[in-house]
């Protein structure tokens, strides 16, 4: 189990404040919420980025925040996909288990599943510059993923992408949850996305955690005329969201 507790952060002018979330092992997390109120944030916290000024983040009756950030076991794709230029497709996706020091060929074997299921096969000796968004993003996929992540970290990592290739990554996304069962939290500005994804979503506003349920909870039955609103539920009675 993930349970964030009271989590809170300033930093300048913007204050996330006391997030409180909790999802069973191996649960899709998705954040939603308007620019600018601390979706990142909350990733970067838990991932290690950051410290917060108060608050637990406890995974597997551990506290991350006792935990440098490279015990923390976890893996994180951010939107701008960050592979490194002067590494082949194979040597950025083989990185990281090589500095865990992964043995061969479990690499090899954990390659060859990313290679098929991702079907980058011929992409392999490739540069991340002569390769398309879609491409490089299923690289960063696979790069956070071969080294077994228990928690799965994703910053808007389909925003950039066309309708098309989305939707095909979408259905990536769900069959790759399906099979490794890593604890996942996707941040998205698309409800599509989240309803196709999420165990559970968190709605994010101003810094804080407006509602968070499940997606019928939250497309259902908002708590509030701004969920209403943001999500987009149409003929929502006053009476049932006040």
């Amino acid at each position: 189990m993930l349970k964030i507790n009271n989590l809170s952060k300033k930093l300048g002018n913007f204050s996330l404040k006391n997030i409180n979330m909790e999802i069973e092992q191996g649960e899709y997390l998705v954040i939603l919420g308007p620019t600018g109120t601390g979706k990142t944030v909350i990733l970067e916290l838990i991932a290690g980025r950051y410290q917060p000024d108060k608050g637990s983040i406890m995974f597997k009756n551990e506290n991350l925040l006792d935990k440098n950030i490279e015990n923390r076991n976890i893996g994180f794709v951010y939107q701008d996909y960050v592979l490194f230029p002067h590494l082949t497709v194979k040597e950025n996706i083989e990185f990281g288990a090589k500095i865990k020091k992964i043995d061969v060929k479990e690499i090899d074997t954990k390659l060859e599943y990313f290679v098929n299921i991702f079907n980058i096969k011929h992409l392999l000796e490739r540069f991340p510059n002569t390769l398309s968004g879609g491409e490089q993003q299923r690289v960063a996929i696979a790069r956070a993923l071969i080294v077994s992540p228990e928690l799965f970290l994703l910053d808007e990592p389909l925003s950039a992408l066309d309708p098309h290739t989305k939707t095909m990554f979408q259905t990536l996304l769900k069959e790759i949850h399906t099979d490794m069962k890593t604890t996942t939290i996707h941040i998205t500005h698309d409800f599509n996305e989240a309803l196709y994804l999420a165990d559970k979503i968190a709605v994010v506003n101003n810094g804080e955690v407006v509602q968070f349920g499940t997606p019928k909870e939250i497309f259902e039955n908002p708590n509030s005329l701004f969920v209403a609103n943001f999500v987009g539920v149409n003929n929502v009675l006053i009476d049932n969201v006040v």
